[in-house]
């Protein structure tokens, strides 16, 4: 039998059984483009092999891939995996869900009034689906995301040795789109489960909406609210005070989204491979000095294979604990102000405020979506471990202060607590009271005068000395200050 059935195979090359009147030279027909005849493979399409190639519709996407050039990060490719990931869950927004999300957070604002002097962030509202969270967040993703990849690349390329770095030379642009590619299928699984778990557009931390939206998910507040014992109003609204209270937070602190940036930025700058101590590891692997036994390492054996993976992380470098402790400070100072003052509009108003407080502490503190998305990437945890800390701080500050001095310790980065100061929180605490009353010292405000000995000068308190200067109490000239009445920030030798 010389035909395949169902008209599978090549086109038969007999001019005479083809029905071909005519004939090329030698009697041969056809294209001669296409001297073999897979131009039938492409529905009769001839031409040159690229063309061919990107008529196939695998190798047509595979050309695309290759052919990106926006950066370190395929990011096509990262909201094409994310969007597909999401496709079969979707679910589109309503009108209803956008009045209901609109009424909760005026309400949410409404209450804040009365607890903060930092006023409303909130320009407009909305609600997303899990496929538009992923699309309107993504220049925010972007701008986090491509310092850490792009000095990743950067790392492994500098552990190469020196023989290998020039054999890669040639082909550095292909490694480099290769490497776009990974980060892309990466940075899209991840953010397709990330965007089934947010439940508003600062639920991570971070904020990543645009300025002055506030943004509800109801999809995911809907399966949010199905696994707690409160009514899903209720939710909505506690939700919508987390999210009103954040937009207020980064609005009037123009440098904090800045500060949190930067110290992921940090983070990415200090990742470092060390080629010689992953040769080392290698080498005791393979002669059983990591506990591979007689036979030291088995490539056959996937426990073995385990236990040298460790071996290829890169290993965290001081600037990276430093850079870590400083975000995971300034986010639990973020969480534990939010904590704070939601907790305080929502007293005697929801009856499940503080068990909807709880909740959403263990599910940030025990690591929530960011985590695993950072984690995943290039091992940058956004737990904000010092969360109770800081809780703490702030709850103590307002009772003892006031919520204006607690809200006031937001006008310039250095006043702020350092890791540190968390330690011991009521000790910062006492200490604000101490330099308040030093500065009224300093300044007269409306305290008498100090003692005097007979004919001598009014005693000066040893303890105003050393803030006395202007220049050892204000930060840098050009540091933003937020919206509420600024004291001068002290100087600070080091910070956490």
């Amino acid at each position: 039998m010389s035909d395949l059935p169902f008209g599978f195979g090549l086109p038969d090359r007999d001019p005479e059984r083809r029905g071909d009147q005519g004939g090329g030279e030698g009697g041969q027909g056809g294209n001669p483009a296409d001297p073999f005849g897979f131009g039938a493979l492409f529905g009769g399409a001839g031409g040159s092999p690229e063309e061919l190639m990107g008529k196939m519709p695998l190798f047509a996407e595979l050309q695309k891939l290759m052919n990106w050039t926006g950066g370190p990060v395929n990011w096509d490719l990262a909201r094409q995996g994310a969007i597909s990931s999401l496709s079969a869950g979707h679910q589109p927004t309503s009108a209803a869900e956008s009045s209901a999300a609109a009424e909760a957070l005026r309400l949410a604002d409404l209450w804040l009034d009365a607890v903060t002097d930092l006023p409303s962030g909130i320009e407009r509202t909305l609600v997303w689906s899990r496929v538009e969270w992923v699309e309107q967040t993504l220049p925010a993703w972007t701008a986090l995301i491509d310092p850490l990849a792009e000095k990743v690349v950067g790392a492994m390329t500098e552990a190469l040795p020196a023989e290998a770095q020039a054999m890669a030379g040639p082909i550095a642009g292909i490694m480099g789109r290769m490497g776009g590619v990974m980060f892309g299928a990466q940075v899209g699984q991840a953010l397709g489960k990330l965007a089934e778990e947010v439940l508003s557009s600062t639920d991570v931390g971070l904020p990543l909406a645009p300025a002055g939206a506030a943004v509800l998910v109801p999809q995911n507040l809907e399966a949010f609210a199905a696994g707690l014992d409160r009514p899903a109003d209720e939710v909505r609204l506690f939700v919508a005070l987390r999210e009103a209270a954040s937009q207020r937070l980064f609005a009037h602190v123009p440098w904090l989204r800045q500060q949190l940036t930067d110290a992921v930025h940090a983070y990415a700058r200090g990742i470092r491979i060390d080629r010689e101590a992953i040769e080392r590891g290698i080498g005791e692997a393979m002669s059983g000095g990591l506990g591979g036994g007689m036979g030291g390492f088995d490539p056959n054996d996937p426990e073995s294979l385990q236990r040298l993976m460790p071996l290829l992380e890169p290993e965290e470098t001081p600037e990276q604990q430093m850079a870590l402790r400083r975000l995971e400070t300034l986010l639990a100072l973020v969480e534990g102000w939010v904590d704070t003052v939601v907790a305080a509009a929502a007293k005697d108003r929801l009856p499940g405020a503080a068990a909807l407080a709880e909740t959403m502490r263990r599910r940030r503190a025990t690591g929530g979506p960011a985590e695993q998305t950072f984690a995943t990437l290039v091992g940058l945890e956004l737990r904000p471990r010092r969360l109770r800390d800081a809780a703490t701080v702030w709850a103590a500050m307002e009772q003892k202060h006031g919520a204006a001095e607690r809200d006031r310790l937001w006008s310039h980065p250095d006043l702020l607590p350092t890791s540190v100061d968390l330690d011991e929180p009521m000790d910062f605490v006492a200490r604000q009271q101490s330099m308040d009353d030093a500065l009224a010292e300093l300044t007269g405000d409306g305290t008498p005068e100090p003692p005097t000995d007979e004919g001598n000068e009014p005693r000066t308190p040893s303890s105003t000395t050393s803030r006395g200067s202007s220049s050892a109490r204000c930060g840098p000239p050009a540091a933003p200050a937020c919206s509420t009445p600024s004291r001068k920030p002290r100087a600070r030798s080091a910070r956490g």
